[in-house]
């Protein structure tokens, strides 16, 4: 190896940022001309060149290092804001990085004073400071004055979940943070993955000094998004130390404050927190003695400090949420008078779900109150109570709907009092968990706490109640169109002719049956069949397990629908049957009114009709009374897809008990919209608590089955079979429900469905082609069908456990008292294929996610949120 030796400084050659670079990372021989770094201040007196790497030996020979090829092999990429702006690297190959928080977002001023902006006490004597993302002088100033004013014990709080650096700039270290070129005005959110945000950022340290290595120590950052004068800024990087991370701008205080600690709790800047966010918090509480309940009350609360970028928002909500800890650490349970509704001329109508949520909990409206109280004490710069209302009266308000960012102004407005209404209620929530628990020195964390209450989440799935409201106009204005039942259910049975409706089948041996929604003249020649001289029902109990509202219209079954999405339901969110009536009757009461011809969707082609009579469900069976007395008709709506609730199955096993003790030779019909996938669910409810009566038939041996995905087919899924294990006779109880699926589902073959071959079979529907839409489509169904299927195990167990005391306490009851101590909702609350992925990165593995979304597809807002 030989080596030139010059007196003169030389220049190492690098790679400009718009050289080619081959896929495998190695640059090209040929190459143009290229950017020259001067390293250590031009004090190198030679360089050793070899395959390796350039190696530069300094003037006092006592250093050298090397610019390695893993520089030039990360092949960064480069891109431009616009044309007229320059090329330079991009962080992670797409971001730009941008000033954090600009001079407009302090709108209370507080940056020079403070040293941070927004920075803010919580209203009342209360230890709690909220700010903006200080820079690291302006977060030593908030210190020094946090400590001026007495503050010995000092908590301080980041609850940004997006990525930060601190960048060398004036004898300061100024906030940056990585933005997309589309809005370079929004955080990241979510990109960190399974990587936690402290890994991020020191990623993104890395590929920024890697930048400013390769650029003559000049790193591009942007302050003027507005305006881009002057932009981009060059900034100077000579060393990683120019680079600081947040946590170094936030954890070295404790080397030099005795009483300061520092915790990063990131919170998302819509919604509420997630569970294990909470946990997190609850944590902290657990590991600070000056924040548990034992300690002096003579002793001074520690400062809790919050900080997110601006302040507002997350900040906001960690505040209230520090209020609330603040009140069960003083206790401090007395309100001031009117502090629920402090600054409004009159009270505000209580949300639906909010209204549900306080009945229920014990205490509720005090718990509602006091959120209400901690809501007004933070309410400086934003109320998150209000904000509720804000959105929703925008949404309502809205007249023609349009699109805008890939969603319509009505979505997005629907989703954010959906997210703000979401909020308010977990902080509820959290305020009866802090009640229970905080005596208990916290022995349950949140997430095991809110797995034991599962009814929570059946009360967040109902959040949005806008079509109990949707104007009925919307069929005679053309907005909804009506669509027959030939096009919905097609007759796979071929039981029209006969029974003159579709899918007409029977469990064999048993006096249960299915069908689709029934006309009034299929009504009458199903009751026919049952009290013919052959089968001798004296009383029928017939069950409208059907979600969506329905009406026969000249002899013919019609369904509203979407114009733009024909196939998919309309669910009405409510389980009273009255309630369902009511609007049924409305929309009758309308199409007579109008008088007009009305869209409506056929088997093969759309017509127009005049319907000269109309009639709601109800009302087709009480035609059917006179003349059978012993005709019993019940509405118990069940969802079209996922499990049935636990009421569900109460309204249900009720209803047949009562049908057996008045006639032990009772026949059960159950109808949905097509007679399939609800029909049968409420069949096998039916036939399990038949045999619970009358006698279980012999279970047999399994079959050895050699098809594809036996195993699923046969229910024998991971996430299945542990719920299997924790069961008394677990497998004895799957078994039961298999023969009580494979027995209906014998005449169905036409048809194909069978629950346990359903899951597996749309499970494998999921294609690489596929749009990303309908993959998690087909997931949300497979889990859907999964979870209705093990809900079928509960409940069969819970009528052997249960039937000692001839079932005194409810399924409901049940599940709340003994499952979910037994940690069967900790189950569902991860329930996904285990066998192909991992329920940590699946939101639908979530009870929280996947019982609120009945469908991917959202539908048209047409109704009020309040």
């Amino acid at each position: 190896m030989g080596t030139t030796a010059s007196a003169a400084p030389q220049p190492v050659y690098v790679a400009s940022p718009l050289d080619n670079v081959h896929a495998n990372g190695m640059a090209q021989s040929s190459m143009s001309p290229v950017h020259m770094v001067n390293i250590h201040n031009n004090k190198a007196k030679s360089i050793i060149t070899n395959k390796v790497a350039p190696v530069v030996i300094t003037y006092n020979c006592r250093q050298e290092f090397q610019i390695h090829d893993t520089v030039l092999k990360a092949n960064y990429k480069v891109g431009r804001i616009s044309d007229s702006l320059p090329e330079h690297y991009l962080v992670k190959g797409e971001y730009f990085m941008v000033q954090d928080v600009s001079s407009k977002a302090d709108v209370l001023n507080t940056t020079s004073s403070y040293g941070a902006p927004n920075f803010r006490q919580v209203k009342g004597a209360y230890p709690l400071y909220g700010m903006g993302q200080p820079t690291l002088n302006g977060f030593k100033q908030v210190l020094q004055r946090l400590q001026t004013q007495g503050q010995q014990e000092i908590i301080f709080f980041c609850i940004r979940e997006e990525p930060v650096v601190f960048l060398c700039k004036d004898d300061d270290f100024v906030p940056y943070t990585p933005r997309r070129k589309e809005n370079l005005h929004e955080n990241l959110q979510g990109l960190q993955g399974e990587e936690t945000v402290e890994s991020l950022e020191l990623s993104i340290r890395n590929e920024l000094h890697d930048f400013a290595k390769l650029s003559k120590n000049i790193l591009y950052v942007y302050n003027d998004i507005e305006f881009f004068k002057d932009e981009p800024q060059k900034m100077s990087i000579l060393c990683e130390e120019d680079i600081h991370v947040t946590e170094e701008v936030y954890k070295r205080p404790m080397f030099t404050m005795q009483g300061y600690r520092y915790f990063r709790l990131p919170l998302p800047v819509e919604g509420a927190p997630l569970e294990e966010d909470f946990d997190a918090f609850v944590n902290i509480l657990r590991e600070s003695p000056s924040l548990c309940l034992g300690h002096s009350a003579s002793r001074v609360p520690p400062t809790l400090v919050f900080s997110c970028q601006v302040g507002v928002g997350r900040t906001n909500l960690a505040m209230i949420l520090g209020t609330l800890v603040m009140k069960r650490l003083k206790g401090d349970s007395q309100l001031p008078p009117q502090s629920a509704e402090a600054g409004t001329s009159e009270p505000r109508p209580l949300f639906q779900v909010i209204q549900s949520l306080i009945k229920k909990l014990p205490n509720g409206q005090q718990l509602m109150e006091e959120v209400d109280h901690a809501i007004a004490l933070c309410s400086e710069m934003h109320n998150i109570k209000e904000a509720i209302y804000e959105n929703a009266s925008k949404l309502e308000g809205i007249g023609e709907d349009y699109q805008t960012q890939g969603s319509t102004t009505k979505e997005y407005f629907l989703n954010r009092t959906k997210q703000s209404l979401e909020r308010y209620f977990y902080l509820i929530v959290f305020n009866a968990y802090l009640h229970e628990q905080y005596p208990l020195a916290f022995v349950s964390n949140f997430s095991q706490w809110m797995c034991c209450h599962a009814w929570l989440y059946r009360l967040l799935a109902r959040m949005d109640v806008s079509e109990l409201s949707a104007p009925a106009e919307l069929l005679t204005k053309g907005a909804r169109v009506l669509v027959a039942d030939e096009y919905l259910a097609p007759d796979v049975l071929s039981t029209i002719k006969e029974m003159k409706v579709a899918n007409f089948r029977r469990v064999p041996k048993m006096p249960v049956y299915g069908v689709a929604q029934p006309t009034s003249e299929a009504i009458g020649a199903v009751l026919a069949h049952l009290t013919d001289e052959k089968r001798k029902h004296n009383h029928v109990l017939w069950i409208n397990v059907h979600e969506e509202l329905a009406l026969e219209g000249n002899g013919q079954i019609f369904i509203p629908r979407e114009p733009s999405c024909l196939d998919q339901p309309i669910p009405v969110p409510t389980s009273d049957p009255q309630l369902l009536q009511k609007l049924e009757s409305s929309l009758k009461e309308e199409i007579l009114r109008a008088q007009k011809w009305l869209e409506v969707t056929l088997e093969q082609e759309k017509q127009m009709k005049m319907f000269k009579s109309c009639l709601t469900i109800q009302e087709i069976f009480n035609q059917h009374k006179s003349s059978h007395q012993g005709l019993v008709y019940k509405r118990i709506p069940l969802p079209d897809c996922s499990s049935p609730r636990e009421e569900d199955f109460d309204k249900l096993h009720e209803a047949i008990r009562n049908a057996l003790a008045e006639d032990p030779h009772t026949a059960f019909v159950f109808n949905c919209a097509n007679g399939k996938s609800r029909s049968t669910t409420a069949m096998v409810v039916a036939v399990l608590t038949l045999w619970h009566l009358k006698g279980f038939p012999e279970c047999t041996d399994d079959e050895i089955v050699s098809v594809p995905d036996a195993k699923y087919t046969k229910g024998e899924f991971e996430v299945v079979m542990r719920v299997v294990r924790l069961l008394p006779d677990g497998h004895k109880r799957k078994k039961e429900v298999d023969l009580a699926l494979d027995s209906i589902s014998e005449t169905m073959t036409p048809m194909h469905y069978h629950l346990r071959e359903m899951i597996i079979s749309i499970y494998r529907q999921i294609k690489p082609e596929k749009t990303e839409k309908e993959c998690k489509q087909q997931l949300l169904r497979s889990l859907q069908f999964l979870e209705r299927y093990i809900y079928l195990i509960l409940f069969n167990t819970y009528l052997h456990l249960e039937k000692k005391d001839s079932w005194h306490r409810s399924f409901s009851v049940w599940m709340e008292q003994v499952a979910a101590r037994a940690g069967v909702y900790d189950i569902l609350n991860q329930l996904c294929f285990s066998e192909f992925e991992d329920p940590r990165v699946m939101t639908l593995a979530r009870l929280r996610y996947r019982w609120q979304q009945q469908d991917i597809q959202s539908l048209p807002f047409r109704g009020e949120f309040i």
